[in-house]
């Protein structure tokens, strides 16, 4: 029996399906889930829920709450991280500087990237340090952004071994499949790069290459279409966010993963201009982030109504964001090979990125644990623009690992949105009142 440790298990949006794709898998629903959370009241929220749900269905998963970390770790097969350092309001107060400089911010890339991975990184290190005292053989698998940075830390500064999860390249694939007109059973895809701006590299349905048909879907005026294909709503990805992964593979002949509202504040063509943002109908960042903070609140509210009354929780197949940890615990319990794509140390994976940053690349999942495979070069054109990222992540970690206000501040002078829109005096300037506003995070910094 395994025992899977759900860190920052309060949080309802991924725990709750977590969760629940546990108890649908017959080959997962036998192990002990061990939740955690520094919030006593949202932690008994999740516990219930997974016990009620598990009760009512007959199974025996042993459902475990504390409020204990090193309790929890004693032990562990797989550790889970969905922690967010501080909650919501520094991520708000992070948006409000950002938006006096008209930047849209991101929880990935740019200074919104960078400060959220100084909130990130050094409690995840800690988890890490903490496991290898307790449970040195388990996995640690993250959920939360910035992927590549907190990838990246894990890889050099601890021996844990881990993985960094997103559910994108599944989304995308099944969209990119409505595009070509194709049924997606039978669809296969490699896709290689980075966390939100990875290439598929090949995409075919029943060895036919799919390509050709998505430039004939493409080849004309994508702003004058009233319904493409890529309307379909999923986590909060809309229309708009698609029009900037149709232009990138116009422009660069290869078609990228991740939602367009994340790659737009990676690259400096979309969001430097209020006419660019409405050309590509790109949804401001803020309310984006007030739709997200609504649709917490309201599912924390549902649950615990449900909670209350005599719901029966059902136990049904969905796509969800968990089904990626789920899916590789199950590969690795069971032994049942998977192949999946998974943010992982670059050791000569893409030869012509950095090596030692973090890359996303396909993986094969076994008993024996996550195999990463040889991509090769990518093309010179989509490494270019990925490298330019890489150079922020590589500083940044070292900045935020160092304590080093100026490696920080560097980091965000390379990044190629923000160096678009402002000058270096303007930078220094907004840098300076992001470390204002973090400060309570800033302990040894220098």
């Amino acid at each position: 029996m395994a025992k899977i440790v759900m860190i920052g298990a309060g949080s309802v949006h991924f725990n709750r399906n977590f969760i629940t794709d546990v108890l649908l898998n017959p080959g997962l629903r036998d192990n002990t889930l061990s939740l955690v959370d520094i919030n006593p009241e949202r932690l008994d929220v999740m516990a219930s829920f997974g016990r009620k749900a598990a009760e009512q269905n007959g199974f025996n998963t042993r459902i475990e709450a504390t409020t204990n970390r090193l309790e929890a770790l004693e032990g562990a097969n797989y550790v889970i991280n969905t922690i967010r350092v501080g909650g919501l309001p520094p991520s708000q107060n992070d948006r409000n500087i950002l938006a006096k400089y008209g930047l849209d911010p991101d929880d990935t890339m740019g200074p919104g990237g960078v400060f959220h991975g100084l909130r990130q990184i050094p409690a995840e290190l800690d988890i890490c340090r903490d496991m290898e005292k307790l449970c040195p053989d388990a996995w640690f698998m993250n959920v939360t952004n910035p992927q590549d940075m907190i990838s990246w830390a894990m890889n050099d500064y601890t021996h844990v071994k881990n993985v960094g999860l997103c559910p994108d390249p599944q989304l995308d694939a099944v969209r990119l499949a409505r595009s070509a007109g194709v049924p997606f059973d039978g669809v296969s895809y490699s896709v290689a790069g980075i966390n939100h701006l990875s290439w598929y590299l090949e995409f075919k349905r029943n060895g036919e290459d799919l390509y050709p048909r998505l430039r004939e879907k493409f080849k004309g005026d994508v702003f004058s279409l009233s319904d493409p294909d890529w309307t379909i709503q999923t986590y909060d990805h809309h229309i708009g966010e698609n029009l900037v992964a149709i232009e990138l593979f116009k422009r660069f002949g290869v078609f990228p993963n991740g939602s367009g509202g994340h790659i737009s504040q990676y690259l400096p063509y979309f969001k430097r201009r209020p006419e660019l943002t409405e050309k590509f109908k790109l949804k401001e960042s803020e309310s984006v982030f007030d739709h997200n903070v609504k649709r917490d609140k309201g599912q924390d509210e549902e649950l615990r109504q449900q909670l209350r009354s005599n719901y029966k929780f059902p136990i049904t197949a969905e796509y969800r964001w968990a089904i990626t940890p789920a899916n590789i615990i199950y590969s690795m319990e069971t032994g049942t090979p998977r192949r999946m794509n998974c943010n992982v140390k670059n050791t000569g994976l893409i030869t012509n990125l950095l090596n030692g940053c973090s890359v996303q690349v396909p993986c094969l999942v076994d008993k024996e644990g996550i195999h990463p495979c040889y991509v090769g070069e990518l093309p010179p054109q989509c490494a270019a623009l990925i490298q330019s990222n890489i150079n922020v992540q590589g500083l940044a970690v070292k900045g935020i690992v160092e304590k080093n206000k100026n490696k920080i501040f560097q980091a965000i002078l390379l990044d190629p949105l923000t160096s678009a829109m402002l000058s270096i005096d303007e930078i220094e300037k907004m840098t300076g009142e992001l470390f204002q506003s973090n400060k309570e995070y800033l302990k040894g910094f220098k």
